[in-house]
């Protein structure tokens, strides 16, 4: 069932997915929650974006390394390596402090990870 839920790219899509929602999360919580901070210490914890990050890498790291063994090409772990690597280093930063930036430019770049990944099926 894995096997051909990872060759019809269900979990590339899952994963593209869950990265186009870390962008509007990440975007939109920080205009929104900037214009309404009495409201924006829930979403803008930073607990929050560790956990999410974590779960992130981790979904990113198993369904592109699913479809690396499924299909053989290495371009797509490639790629997706840089993103993760990237969000990862994100995790590092103070929160507040370019940590939106490197987070939205290693899940961009994780998504076109997974996009190739994606096709690498087809």
């Amino acid at each position: 069932m894995l096997r051909a839920a990872a060759e019809k790219g269900l979990f590339d899509r899952w994963a593209i997915g869950l990265s186009g929602l870390c962008i509007v999360h990440c975007l939109s919580g920080a205009i929104f929650f900037a214009l309404a901070a009495s409201a924006g210490g829930v979403l803008l914890d930073p607990m929050v974006h560790e956990i999410g990050l974590v779960i992130a890498i981790l979904f990113g790291v198993i369904a592109v390394g699913r479809g690396a063994y499924t299909h053989g090409y290495m371009m797509p772990v490639a790629i997706s390596s840089l993103g993760v690597g990237t969000m990862a280093g994100a995790l590092t930063l103070p929160h507040g402090e370019m940590e939106t930036i490197y987070t939205i430019v290693g899940v961009a770049i994780l998504a076109l990870g997974h996009d190739l990944n994606r096709r690498a099926f087809t």
